[in-house]
């Protein structure tokens, strides 16, 4: 499985773990990715997407309705 989001294209980042006596170990941090039903030209997609895209809005998630405005109160 390739650890990329479809929307921005995020992947792992590489680098070094460094204990107390500084010794150097690889490691790599993994983007958190998420299977989502999204909406792509009004089909319902199965895709990956990392959190930072579903907060901020980039998918729009399939099933999912806008919430009714809230009456007024008198």
């Amino acid at each position: 499985m390739a650890r990329v989001c479809d929307i921005c294209g995020k992947k792992p980042l590489y680098g070094n773990n460094v204990s107390h006596s500084h010794v150097r170990t690889r490691r790599r941090w993994l983007p958190s990715l998420r299977p989502v039903h999204a909406l792509v030209k009004g089909e319902a997609v199965r895709l990956k997407v990392c959190t930072a895209c579903i907060k901020s809005g980039r998918v729009t998630k399939a099933g999912s309705r806008p919430k009714a405005a809230k009456p007024a109160s008198a």
